[in-house]
């Protein structure tokens, strides 16, 4: 065989291998169409200058009373609690050292969130607030391979009759909920990682960034920062392969508009967003 019939069949090969690295789920995929009916609030409905501040029981209940769906993180306490909190570290929200691991839940009550009254709530109290009265996006937050967030929370899950998708930056985190809850909608969130500013620039990274592990996870979407929509794994996710795109995170309603060129789902902050047409 020359060399003129092995570089287009070492070719194709490479491509083949490409699309089947970054293929979502494709067979038996559950039904997506009812989180596309809503506008999800990050982190609540919040400013961290009122007594609304990100991730808390205030944020949720604006958000719940305006009529939009809610993404929420979920992290654990040191004692294995689910909490609700973006930041691995305590320190821009609550204005203490340590990460959120390094305290038990009762400790985390001791801090206050941007000052106001309101404390890190519970996973179980969020869910009991919101009470299936809107959908919920809720990312994992995982550290490396400890995906242990998510046997615990799936537990509290199971007793949700709520509407909800789980998402994370972790594949792993994702794979569990393929192996473990297959019928849950799942999405990979990813972003443009090898941007100049970012110094996480490593295989791992780029791997990321191209989607190129979501054959452990097989997502039904995609959450991929909005500002980077034409990164082609996303863009052959979302035209060959049919996955729901997801926008994080709008921020005015010119980006809202934006976005609606190549996304279909949208998480906004820090405005309100007009009606849909």
């Amino acid at each position: 065989m020359t060399i003129f019939y092995i570089f287009p069949i070492a070719v194709i090969a490479v491509i083949l291998l490409y699309l089947w690295a970054i293929m979502p789920r494709v067979v038996r995929r559950p039904d997506t169409i009812p989180f596309q009916e809503w506008l999800y609030a990050h982190r609540g409905l919040h400013d961290n200058t009122t007594d609304a501040p990100e991730n808390s029981i205030r944020a949720f209940e604006k958000a719940v009373n305006a009529g939009y769906g809610i993404e929420l993180d979920v992290q654990l306490s040191k004692d294995k609690i689910p909490v609700v909190f973006h930041d691995a570290t305590l320190t821009r929200i609550c204005g203490v050292e340590g990460n959120v691991s390094d305290y038990t839940y009762e400790e985390l009550q001791g801090f206050s969130l941007c000052g106001t009254d309101e404390i890190i709530p519970r996973f179980a109290d969020v869910l009991k607030l919101v009470d299936g009265r809107v959908p919920l996006i809720i990312e994992f937050k995982t550290e490396s391979t400890d995906i242990s967030v998510c046997p615990v929370a799936d537990a509290i899950l199971r007793g949700y009759r709520g509407r909800y998708c789980i998402e994370s930056f972790n594949p792993l985190a994702v794979s569990w909920y393929r192996k473990h809850h297959n019928d849950i909608v799942r999405g990979q969130l990813a972003d443009y990682f090898w941007k100049q500013e970012n110094p996480q620039k490593n295989l791992l990274y780029f791997s990321l960034q191209y989607l190129l592990l979501n054959f452990l996870s097989r997502p039904d979407f995609i959450a991929y920062n909005h500002q980077h929509p034409h990164v082609l794994s996303r863009t052959l996710c979302r035209v060959l392969f049919r996955s729901l795109s997801v926008a994080w995170t709008i921020r005015s309603q010119r980006e809202l508009e934006l976005a609606k060129e190549h996304f279909e789902v949208f998480i906004f902050d820090s405005f309100i967003p007009e009606l849909r047409d």
